[in-house]
């Protein structure tokens, strides 16, 4: 905080003469030398991108196994600081700690790539990742306490079951063609299941903004698969019944969707608990739903905004302000691009641009007065 700001509080009268002293004499005892600080880091950056130069220049140089030898004794003595020193780095800085951890996280998932390299071996990326997560997962969930370490987690689990679903079963045929959407659809639901995990730990855990982050992760990976279902229909993109997107694979993640909002609300069953729940189950419905209204624009503009103004109405209940901000928006933009869509015929003509353009400043003023009068004060906690 400047000075000056201290002295013009103190000029409005918001601060007597005292206060305004001890603000000035904290902060100048509290001060940080950005500056200084700055050009330490880039002499950091500028040693570490050329130690980095120097390994890419010599890279074909270097013995394969020797690097897979360094790698692994690298990830081997992290590990080791991890377990002996994970919990007084803690104390000292808890960003010490999660970027310990998320380093070591890391290192684990770009060794499967250097090994193919070295090897010269290739597979579906599912499968390294797959195994990446059986042997870090435990170790992140483990020692992880922020959003960095429990968005590599996320991360690596959907882009994991993604790659599964896209692999093989463009080939198939037959019976085996169905089959393998069914269970390709249904492992894409399983990073989800973090959700429950989370809230279920969060009580039972010194970690618990960890796990409330990985909870909040996973339930916007089901709201955003919902919204994306809208949008799909929207343009009539739901055709077969066995396929990626087809009617069939989409009703196993709508039930998936209800189920594991039953199972949030039976982890944690209090509010913010049953909200979750709600709002994962809501997402699963909103999937089923979208089915049924492929290629009608209107009612798949109507199904996005509803459910948004779902979620707008589980901020409003857990004071969740920004939340609530991001649904009224999103609404709004639905809005205008459906007046866009309405209005496609008459655009060539000006009165179809005037038309769309009062009505984009309509929703924008709409947007605006029912955020301002409904959005949850800032100061207030945000429980979701």
């Amino acid at each position: 905080m400047s000075t000056r700001k201290i002295e013009a509080w103190h000029a409005a009268g918001l601060i007597d003469e005292t206060t305004k002293a001890r603000l000035i004499a904290y902060e100048a005892a509290h001060a940080r030398p950005l500056a200084l600080w700055a050009v330490f880091g880039i002499g950091a950056l500028a040693i570490g991108l050329g130690l980095v130069s120097v390994v890419a220049a010599n890279w074909e140089a270097i013995p394969g196994q020797l690097r897979l030898s360094v790698h692994l004794l690298l990830f081997a003595g992290l590990s080791a600081a991890l377990v002996l020193r994970e919990r007084q780095l803690a104390q000292i800085s808890p960003w010490a700690s999660e970027a310990l951890v998320f380093i070591l996280g890391v290192l684990g998932l770009t060794f499967f790539g250097h090994l193919g390299q070295v090897y010269q071996t290739s597979s579906p990326l599912w499968q390294p990742l797959a195994i990446w997560l059986g042997l870090m997962g435990p170790a992140l969930l483990v020692y992880g306490r922020g959003w960095p370490v429990a968005a590599l987690l996320m991360g690596a689990a959907i882009y994991c079951v993604w790659d599964f679903a896209a692999g093989d079963n463009a080939f198939a045929s037959g019976r085996d063609y169905e089959r393998s959407w069914l269970i390709a659809a249904f492992v894409t639901t399983l990073p989800a299941l973090l959700a429950p995990f989370g809230g279920w730990m969060r009580a039972r855990s010194e970690r618990a903004e960890f796990w409330r982050q990985l909870e909040q992760l996973a339930l916007t990976y089901a709201v955003a698969g919902a919204s994306l279902a809208c949008i799909i229909a929207s343009f009539g993109g739901f055709d077969s019944e066995y396929d990626p997107l087809g009617s069939a694979s989409q009703m196993v993640r709508a039930a998936c969707g209800v189920l594991i909002g039953l199972i949030i609300v039976l982890a944690r069953p209090s509010r913010s608990g049953k909200v979750a729940g709600l709002v994962m189950a809501g997402a699963g419905v909103t999937i089923a739903v979208a089915l049924g209204v492929n290629d009608i624009d209107l009612l798949a503009a109507g199904l996005f905004m509803a459910l948004w103004i779902g979620i707008a109405a589980a901020a409003l209940a857990l004071d969740a302000r920004g939340v609530f901000q991001l649904a009224v928006a999103l609404v709004a933009v639905r809005l205008i691009i459906l007046s866009f869509e309405l209005a496609s015929d008459l655009l060539l003509s000006g009165f179809g641009l005037i038309l769309s353009g009062l009505m984009i400043l309509g929703v924008a003023w709409a947007a605006v007065r029912v955020s301002q009068t409904f959005a949850p004060q800032r100061d207030e906690q945000e429980a979701a």
